[in-house]
C-alpha cells in the first residue's frame, strides 16, 4: 500500500502526529531536504525506520527539535554550543553535543554513543510537526540509505511510498542540501560534515579554525564514504561529456546536459543538485559533472559529489 502524498494542512499535521505517537514514519519537509521522521524515543519506531531506509545501525540519526529549550533536555550545552544554537537555529546546522542524562533520545538512534546529533529546522511545517509532538523526532533524509537525497515529495515516493505511513507535501526544499554538522565539545568545534552553512561562516562567527574529523569514526550521518549515489557511474571535475554520458554542467557557457545554475550561483547549485541528479540517473548509465569550485557552499556540494562517485571495489 503506498503512501499518501498529503499538502500541509492543520488536519495533516495533526494525522502525521498521531502517526508518530503510534510508531509510525512520516516523511515531512525541511529547509533542506525532505526528512523521514519517527519518535526519538520509541526504540521500535527507530528500528522501522533504519529497516525502512535499508540504513545501517551504525550510523547515527539527527533528532529534530523544536527549539533550545526541548534541545536543553535532550544534551548538555558548553557556552560555545550555546552561541551557535542562539545564532543559526532555526536552521541548517546540526550540533553533536554530550547526552543529557535525562533525554529521550533512544540509544539505538544514537547508534550507541554518549553524544546525540540535534538540529531545529527552520521550515515552518517540520517545526509546527514536531512542536505538536512535543519531543524531538529522529528524521534522516526520506530515501532509500545512500540514494540521492530527496528535495521533492515525489522523490520520496518514489524511493519509500510502499514503507512509510504518510507523506507530507511542502514543495521543493529552499536549501536543497543537508544541514553542517559540528561536533561541540567545550570551546572546541569538529566539522563532521559540511553542509548548508559553509564552514567560513561557522570560523567567523566562533573566530578560530574549525578541526577537521578524521574520518575513521562513524559518528554522524553523512561520513561514509558513500553515500548520495545515483545508480549512474559518476566522473567528476569534467570539462564537457564523453559518448554516451549525461552531463551536470555548472556556470556560463554550458551548451549540453542540464546546468546546476548558468549564473555561477553555489546556492542556485545546491537547491539543484539533487534534483539533477535524479533526473539524469533516470536517462543515463554514466553522468559527468562539471567543476564545481571549493568556496563557500562549494564545499558541501563537492562533498556530496565525491561521496556519490565514490565506489568501494
Amino acid at each position: 500500500m503506498s503512501a499518501p502524498v498529503v499538502p500541509i494542512l492543520p488536519e495533516t499535521v495533526a494525522l502525521a502526529v498521531e502517526i508518530l505517537s503510534g510508531g509510525g514514519l512520516v516523511a515531512m519537509p525541511t529547509e533542506t531536504v525532505y526528512g523521514l521522521a519517527a519518535d526519538a524515543a520509541n526504540p521500535d519506531a527507530v528500528v522501522r525506520l533504519y529497516q525502512a531506509k535499508g540504513r545501517p545501525r551504525f550510523n547515527p540519526l539527527i533528532a529534530h527539535v523544536s527549539g533550545t529549550e526541548m534541545a536543553s533536555r535532550e544534551a548538555v550545552f558548553s557556552p560555545l554550543a550555546e552561541r551557535l544554537a542562539e545564532k543559526f537555529w532555526p536552521g541548517p546546522l546540526t550540533l553533536v553535543l554530550p547526552v543529557n542524562p535525562n533525554g529521550t533520545v533512544c540509544d539505538l538512534a544514537r547508534s550507541g554513543l554518549q553524544t546525540v546529533g540535534l538540529r531545529c529546522p527552520s521550515h515552518p511545517a517540520a517545526n509546527a510537526l514536531i512542536t505538536e509532538f512535543g519531543r524531538p523526532v529522529v528524521a534522516p533524509s526520506a530515501n532509500r540509505s545512500g540514494h540521492v537525497s530527496p528535495t521533492r515529495a515525489e522523490h520520496v515516493a518514489a524511493d519509500l511510498s510502499d514503507r512509510i505511513d504518510l507523506i507530507l507535501d511542502g514543495g521543493p526544499c529552499d536549501v536543497g542540501i543537508e544541514s553542517t554538522i559540528l561536533a561541540v565539545e567545550g570551546e572546541t568545534a569538529t566539522l563532521l560534515r559540511s553542509g548548508a552553512i559553509p564552514s567560513d561562516v561557522l570560523e567567523t562567527f566562533i573566530g578560530k579554525s574549525l578541526e577537521r574529523a578524521s574520518g575513521l569514526a562513524i559518528s554522524a550521518p553523512g561520513m561514509l564514504k558513500s553515500h548520495y549515489a545515483p545508480n549512474a557511474q559518476l566522473r567528476l571535475d569534467a570539462a564537457a561529456p564523453e559518448a554516451g554520458e549525461g552531463y551536470l554542467g555548472f556556470g556560463p557557457g554550458v551548451r549540453e546536459g542540464l546546468n546546476l545554475s548558468p549564473e555561477g550561483d553555489l546556492a542556485e547549485a545546491a537547491t539543484k543538485l539533487f534534483a539533477m541528479l535524479r533526473a539524469l540517473d533516470a536517462r543515463f548509465d554514466r553522468i559527468a559533472i562539471a567543476p564545481i569550485p571549493w568556496e563557500g557552499l562549494g564545499e558541501a556540494i563537492n562533498d556530496r559529489l565525491a561521496r556519490a562517485a565514490y565506489r568501494d571495489n
